[in-house]
C-alpha cells in the first residue's frame, strides 16, 4: 500500500475499487495506514470481442488458446493481443491479424538470420554514425517505444513504430551493404531485440541468445536513445494547391516560412498548377506543409 498501478477488466472495477476504498478508508480510520486512496493509478481494460458480441465462455463464440499456440506461437497471439487495440479500448479478434502478426516475425527473423554471420562479432554503430539514415531511425524507434509503454500502456503504437523500422531496415539493406553500414545494421537489430522482448519474450531471447550474447534478454538494460542524433537535418514537406497534395519538398530543418514558401512557388510540380493563376493565399504549418490557393 498504495499501489503504484491499478490494472483491472472493465466488468469488475467498479466493484472492486469500492471495496479496496473502503477497506483503506477504514484501515487509515482505525491508524493502521497512513495514506489515503489504494491506487496512484487506474488502467481500465477493454473487453475481447468476436464477430461482434464480447467473448465468453457462456456465448460460444471463444477463440481456442491451444490451435493458436500450436499453429503461431505464443508470442504471435500475444503480439496480436497486444497490437489490435489500446489496452484501454475492446479489441476486435481478427484471424486476418494474427496471421499479420505471424508474418511480422517471421520477417524480423529473416533478416537477423540472413545477416547474423556478417554483424556477429563486430561492434554496433556509436555517435559516429549519426548521420546515417538507419541510425537515426533506431533512436527514434527506442524513443518512441519507450514513452508509449511507460506512459499511457500504448503497446499498440509502440509496435507500429516497430514495424516501420523493420520496414526500414529492409529498405537499408535493398541498397546494398558494405563495412561501413554493417555497424549500423548491428546496431538496429541489437535494438530491435530489446524492445520486441516485452512483446514476443521468447521469439527475443531465441535471437538474443543466436547473436551470441550470454544470460536472459530479460536482465539487459534497456536500450537508450541519443537526443543529438534524433534531432532532424532535414524535413519534408507536403505541398498543397487547394487542398491536393501536388509535391513534397526536403529541405533543411529551421528554414523559415517564407523560404519555405518560395521553395514550394519554385517546384516545377507545383508551377504546373499555378502558373498564369491568380494566387489568393499561401499558409505555411512550419515543418509539415504548404498549402497554396488559387
Amino acid at each position: 500500500m498504495g499501489v503504484d498501478q491499478y490494472i483491472g477488466g472493465i466488468e469488475h472495477a467498479v466493484l472492486h475499487l469500492l471495496y479496496a476504498r473502503f477497506f483503506t478508508k477504514v484501515i487509515r480510520d482505525l491508524g493502521l495506514f497512513d495514506g489515503d486512496e489504494p491506487f496512484q493509478n487506474l488502467l481500465t481494460q477493454g473487453m475481447v470481442i468476436k464477430d461482434g458480441a464480447k467473448m465468453s465462455k457462456s456465448k460460444g463464440n471463444v477463440v481456442d488458446p491451444d490451435f493458436i499456440l500450436t499453429k503461431y506461437g505464443a508470442d504471435t497471439a500475444r503480439l496480436f493481443s497486444l497490437f489490435a487495440a489500446p489496452p484501454e479500448r475492446d479489441l476486435d479478434w481478427n484471424d486476418q491479424g494474427v496471421e499479420g502478426a505471424y508474418r511480422f516475425l517471421h520477417r524480423i527473423w529473416a533478416i537477423v538470420y540472413k545477416h547474423i554471420d556478417a554483424i556477429n562479432g563486430i561492434r554496433s554503430a556509436g555517435v559516429e554514425a549519426r548521420g546515417d539514415r538507419l541510425y537515426r531511425k533506431v533512436h527514434l524507434t527506442i524513443k518512441k517505444v519507450t514513452e508509449d509503454i511507460e506512459r499511457e500502456f500504448h503497446f499498440n503504437t509502440a509496435i507500429a513504430a516497430l514495424m516501420e523500422m523493420v520496414n526500414e531496415m529492409y529498405d537499408y539493406i535493398s541498397g546494398g551493404m558494405d563495412s561501413k553500414k554493417l555497424p549500423v545494421l548491428k546496431s538496429a537489430v541489437d535494438a530491435l531485440t530489446l524492445l520486441m522482448a516485452p512483446f514476443a519474450p521468447h521469439f527475443a531471447e531465441t535471437l538474443w541468445e543466436t547473436m551470441g550474447n550470454k544470460g536472459s534478454i530479460a536482465n539487459a538494460p534497456w536500450p537508450e536513445y541519443d537526443p543529438a542524433t534524433i534531432v532532424a537535418s532535414e524535413i519534408i514537406v507536403v505541398v498543397q494547391v487547394n487542398g491536393k497534395v501536388r509535391s513534397k519538398l526536403v529541405i533543411p530543418a529551421g528554414t523559415t516560412d517564407k523560404d519555405i514558401e518560395a521553395a514550394a512557388l519554385a517546384d516545377p510540380k507545383v508551377k504546373e498548377f499555378t502558373n498564369d493563376k491568380k494566387l489568393k493565399k499561401i499558409i505555411v504549418v512550419q515543418g509539415k506543409l504548404v498549402n497554396i490557393v488559387i
